[in-house]
């Protein structure tokens, strides 16, 4: 279903067909409509590739790689920054068939160190940034040449290998579980996603778009806006490191018409001023966001100075990523993230999975197809969310377990409402999940950094609310008796031990933690003040 259209009425977008083939096809389909289009643009002035010299350097890499022994299912790990080498790098470990595991750059080497003993990587490039002992197994890949003083014209196609059901890549998430788990995204799904996408009107990414690329491509939603540019064949303006300054210069300098950001974007560059942000996106046609929930005010801020709403949308990396947009509605709502994209199905369930509302539908007067929601209010009844739809993942490395069911429903964690236009609330997340400036945090994983620390006793963390990224970590912390543990001491081990995101933002020390009956922490109440 593509979302209730209102009160009684079912709003059923047709579903687009689903790519076949590999994801690297995208940049040959550029090449061939586009070819003298600039592709990719790097902001901080390295230069920038034509659509043909795009494929021709993703051929180029591609062919080396093959001559370095990678070949299909292989595992490879990519330090991915936003750069020019970067995208021909992933596009090409692609087509020589092997699959991507995406390395952030702010990574902290013992979750790098995890990373790639859990998920088997033969090949990695660029571990040198995040880590000073890699694994010796590993073979290290040489940068892509990107060619701007080679002839392309010369260069051979080198013939995709895999695709479709193959698995491209493995993203690293936490999950519910409590430790980070890999998740297993199809070429399929992620030409799916891109496909739906393109199928909204008005699309994220037309031809003719200059987009701006600042949300990090080690993301999935970094990754998704990538290959709705490729998709497109439009001009994918790569931010390198995102700070207020870059971002307006770039959209100034490049007439950048769409942006696909995250709230913490937003924030940032409304605090430029009216009238400097005004004129930075004079030619922006269209905004999204993504990833985390967006302030109110800055919704409004921006409108006032640009006279644009800024689209909210959502999901996550299990679903390829994205699942809802207020596109669909056509309309940006403060609190809501909209409907599903065409060919997704979306639910609410219960624990058990089984549906929490339906609604009568004139396509299915029987009531057999529960996927259908009708009449919402704000006083709606809550339930977990589920969605069905060819970008979903496989399941979960190394085995497909904890994919989608045998009717193709999977579970997403996240509870939320209809309201009463039918455009998705998002209320809570079931267990304990943190979600900063997109990124998921699980409470184990910073627990288990600062209970290192001989002086800690006990540990909790917990999300609170943040301005600026949606959520930042807080741990609440009993200390041993007689030690001696400072907030200094406690950050500076997060630091060295987790990626700056996981960092707690807030430290609080307690004499105790609350606990049920049976011993189970209770974090509820620990997302306020603790008593010391």
């Amino acid at each position: 279903m593509a979302g209730s259209a209102g009160a009684g009425a079912v709003d059923r977008g047709a579903a687009p067909a689903v790519p076949g083939g590999n994801l690297a096809d995208l940049v040959v389909g550029a090449s061939e409509t586009a070819p003298a289009r600039p592709g990719l643009v790097d902001a901080a002035g390295s230069g920038s590739l034509t659509w043909r010299r795009v494929a021709a350097a993703v051929d180029r890499y591609a062919g080396v790689l093959t001559g370095l022994g990678v070949a299909r299912g292989d595992r490879v790990a990519v330090v991915l920054s936003n750069s020019l080498q970067s995208c021909v790098a992933l596009f090409a470990v692609l087509r020589a068939g092997a699959i991507t595991v995406p390395v952030g750059t702010d990574a902290a080497p013992q979750e790098v160190e995890r990373v790639l003993d859990h998920s088997g990587v033969c090949f990695a490039l660029g571990l040198s940034r995040v880590t000073a002992n890699p694994p010796k197994k590993i073979i290290s890949l040489p940068d892509p040449d990107l060619g701007v003083d080679s002839d392309d014209d010369g260069v051979p196609r080198v013939p995709a290998v895999g695709g479709g059901e193959d698995t491209a890549l493995i993203c690293y998430t936490s999950g519910t579980s409590g430790s980070p788990r890999g998740v297993l995204l199809s070429h399929r799904a992620l030409l799916a996603n891109a496909a739906q996408c393109a199928a909204l009107r008005p699309a994220p990414v037309t031809a003719t778009d200059r987009v701006l690329l600042a949300v990090p491509l080690s993301h999935a939603y970094g990754l998704s806006a990538l290959w709705q540019v490729a998709a497109a064949g439009a001009t994918g303006v790569l931010l390198p490191r995102f700070g207020v300054d870059r971002a307006l210069d770039a959209c100034r300098d490049h007439r950048l018409t769409t942006v696909i950001g995250v709230p913490a974007m937003y924030q940032a560059l409304v605090t430029a001023g009216r009238d400097r942000l005004g004129a930075a996106l004079a030619t922006a046609r269209l905004l999204t966001s993504g990833a985390a929930p967006l302030d109110p005010r800055t919704l409004a801020a921006v409108r006032a100075a640009t006279g644009l709403a800024i689209h909210e949308g959502y999901g996550l990396t299990e679903t390829g990523p994205v699942l809802t947009s207020t596109l669909v509605g056509g309309v940006a709502k403060p609190g809501a993230v909209g409907r599903a994209i065409p060919g997704v199905e979306l639910r609410l369930v219960d624990a058990d999975g089984r549906p929490v509302a339906t609604a009568d539908d004139p396509d299915d007067p029987d009531g057999s197809d529960e996927s259908v929601v009708g009449e919402f209010t704000d006083d709606s009844e809550t339930g977990l969310v589920a969605a069905r739809g060819a970008n979903l993942f496989s399941g979960y490395w190394p085995d497909g377990r904890g994919g989608p069911d045998a009717d193709g429903w999977f579970r997403t964690g996240d509870v939320g409402y209809f309201d009463a236009d039918g455009d998705l609330r998002l209320v809570d997340r079931a267990h304990d999940l943190i979600i900063v400036n997109g990124f998921n945090v699980y409470p184990r994983e910073v627990e288990q950094v600062v209970a290192e620390l001989p002086g800690v006793a006990e540990v909790a963390a917990v999300g609170v609310p943040d301005e600026r990224t949606g959520e930042r970590v807080k741990v609440v912390v009993v200390a041993r008796e007689g030690a001696e543990l400072t907030e200094q001491a406690l950050l500076a081990h997060c630091a060295a031990h987790l990626a700056r995101f996981k960092v707690p933002g807030v430290v609080e020390f307690a004499a105790a933690l609350p606990h049920t009956v049976t011993g189970k922490l209770r974090r509820a109440g620990l997302r306020g003040s603790v008593t010391t």
